[in-house]
């Protein structure tokens, strides 16, 4: 089930000029489901990534993280990302890192590259080893299926629990020039970007400068995949990487101030959070879409704070799944957001239009009736007015159902 999930049709995902993915059956999963995918990318594109902040990683997410360090300080160009599904690869150990390395050089030998410049991706059960051998046989097939516009296909290949192909495009004009982006991203569960099993990979053909990327890549994340939460469970294995393939028709990108890179960068967030808010219209179980606005606070990072803290209550969740309008489990939860010098006297909350609360107390005006019919509905915003500054953030969450217990109850079977 998602939840008023809108999916793009795979004949309309942009091609990028420099990008052709392939995608096959290694038998990594159950039988009868893609689970391998491989992305080629031409010379002289530029590719940064952002990963988890869980100091569990994984292999393969160490292992990116060198390659692409290498890449930088040696001048070379990452050519290939080889992702599978069914198996995380984390908590592995040593034995882990030498079949995420053995991935990569595997594939790097068939492409005539070096190791580093191939980045290795896993998604799936934690605390088994990777079935290197199943990977690498299944490369041939991958690299036979290889074509620009198999962004859909490989959208599905990516899936573990979702329940849905996570993808999206858009164009932009860069110099008077037509710029086309495209991503795909799969997650549902153990979802709280702090970059969950999130993975997300965005492609552009503009051209942009290489000292850029780093910086575009963290913008990106902070305003949508860090912006999203299902479960509360920062992932050992979530990645977002970004690639520009300097293929498009215009000058060079310099900087993220000028006009064009404000419109690329626009651009580029726009389908990011297509992506983020996907993973969350997809969370396992969720029957409703929240976006919880914190305004009024002293800085972002406090109004981050509350807006999770609210997020990541079961209580909270719970409540928003029996569409009961219990809410002071929201105002419970602002006040354990960890702000010590907060003054509850000055605390708004609303449910949509519906004024729910006025100077920390119930609002005299408000009606049970009016908090239930809107928490009835399937898209949902709570507002919290902190009344302490000017900052503001916004995080994008789901509700708790009892799916999503059988659904992680039953993952390994």
């Amino acid at each position: 089930m998602t939840v008023n999930f809108s999916a793009t049709d795979p004949a309309d995902l942009l091609a990028i000029a420099g990008v052709t993915l392939g995608s096959t059956e290694a038998g990594i999963r159950k039988a009868g489901r893609l689970d391998l995918t491989v992305l080629l990318i031409a010379e002289g594109a530029s590719v940064s990534g952002v990963f988890t902040q869980n100091r569990f990683c994984a292999a393969p997410v160490q292992v990116c993280r060198q390659h692409l360090e290498q890449c930088a300080s040696s001048g070379l160009s990452v050519r290939a990302l080889v992702i599978n599904t069914g198996n995380a690869n984390a908590g592995t150990g040593q034995e882990g890192l030498a079949r995420a390395r053995a991935t990569s050089a595997a594939l790097a030998q068939t492409l005539g590259v070096e190791p580093e410049q191939v980045l290795p991706f896993s998604t799936g059960v934690i605390m088994e080893q990777l079935p290197h051998e199943r990977i690498v046989a299944g490369l041939p097939a991958a690299l036979a299926d290889a074509n620009a516009n198999h962004w859909g296909r490989a959208a599905q290949a990516i899936m573990t629990t979702d329940t849905v192909p996570k993808a999206f495009s858009a164009k932009v004009q860069i110099g008077g020039t037509a710029v086309c982006i495209t991503g795909i991203s799969k997650g549902a569960g153990m979802i709280r970007p702090n970059m969950a099993t999130m993975l997300g990979f965005i492609a552009t053909d503009a051209c942009v400068a290489p000292a850029l990327m780093q910086q575009l890549a963290r913008d990106l994340a902070e305003a949508s995949f860090n912006r999203v939460t299902v479960d509360g469970d920062t992932s050992t294995n979530d990645s977002l990487v970004l690639i520009a393939t300097n293929r498009a028709a215009h000058a060079p990108i310099t900087s993220l101030d000028s006009t064009d890179g404000q419109a690329l960068k626009a651009a580029l967030i726009e389908v990011a959070r297509k992506l983020a808010q996907a993973i969350v219209r997809d969370g396992e179980g969720a029957t409703k879409f929240i976006t919880i606005q914190v305004e009024g606070g002293k800085s972002g990072d406090e109004c981050r704070k509350v807006a999770y803290a609210i997020a990541h209550s079961p209580l909270v969740k719970t409540a928003f799944f029996a569409s009961d309008p219990n809410l002071g489990r929201i105002l419970a939860a602002v006040g354990y957001a960890g702000i010590d010098d907060l003054d509850q006297s000055g605390i708004d909350l609303y449910l949509d239009d519906v004024l729910v609360a006025v100077q920390g107390g119930r609002n005299p005006a408000y009606r049970e009736e009016d908090g239930q019919r809107v928490m009835r509905q399937s898209e949902i915003t709570v507002r919290v007015l902190l009344g302490r500054g000017a900052a503001s953030d916004t995080v994008w969450t789901c509700d708790l159902s009892h799916d999503y217990v059988t659904i992680n109850a039953d993952y390994r079977s």
